[in-house]
């Protein structure tokens, strides 16, 4: 009892922080309002014991994107009308979408297959059963090429995030490796003979015209 009553409290703060993302006029308070649909969504997951998801989504999602989206969003001066000029006209696309996904949740819930409790697992009551373990056991043993295939789409991501973003500068001072390499002596040293100042202070007496 006490256990739904906790899972429906973080889903009504879930609901309503997720509502608040973009319905928040203010891009501060719409990005806190997501790093508190983050924690109740992190807290479902502990109540379902998937304590690891849990702890990555806090950590990844919370501890890293969040904080900086809020710092950019915070020292760019960001024109908010501008941007909810074309809110309205493409609404009716997020409408479609969310209708479609309340669709598919419908569905999935009333599947015969879908049940209320989570399957049971002989495995999870053994003393020393560690979910993170079990999760690592399934990516790279049953799951290992779908993992690699997602960690190369990923580099491939990152790869043309760099290249697009990516932007020259004509003034910047760079180093050639290369040229490095084949640089000889000559190149950089040069040797210069110059009379010392003893036989310049001579030659100087020397020129000065006699009385």
């Amino acid at each position: 009892m006490f256990t739904d009553l906790v899972f429906y409290t973080f889903s009504l703060i879930l609901v309503l922080a997720a509502v608040g993302v973009i319905t928040s006029r203010n891009p501060v308070h719409a990005a806190l309002l997501l790093v508190l649909a983050f924690f109740t969504a992190a807290g479902i997951w502990v109540l379902l014991k998937a304590e690891f998801l849990a702890f990555a989504l806090v950590l990844v999602y919370v501890g890293a994107v969040m904080v900086l989206f809020l710092f950019v969003v915070m020292m760019l001066d960001v024109n908010i009308d501008k941007l909810r000029e074309s809110f309205w006209k493409n609404s009716w696309l997020g409408m479609l979408v969310g209708v479609a996904m309340l669709m598919e949740m419908a569905f999935l819930v009333m599947s015969p297959a879908f049940s209320g409790s989570a399957p049971a697992n002989a495995a999870s009551s053994q003393p020393g059963y560690s979910n993170i373990k079990e999760l690592g056991r399934l990516i790279y043993t049953e799951y290992a090429f779908p993992f690699e295939l997602a960690a190369l789409i990923l580099l491939v991501a990152i790869v043309a995030a760099i290249a697009l973003t990516l932007r020259g500068r004509k003034d910047a001072k760079v180093q050639d490796p290369a040229s490095q390499v084949r640089v000889k002596s000559a190149d950089r040293l040069r040797i210069v003979k110059m009379p010392s100042e003893s036989t310049r202070a001579v030659d100087a007496k020397a020129e000065e015209p006699k009385p």
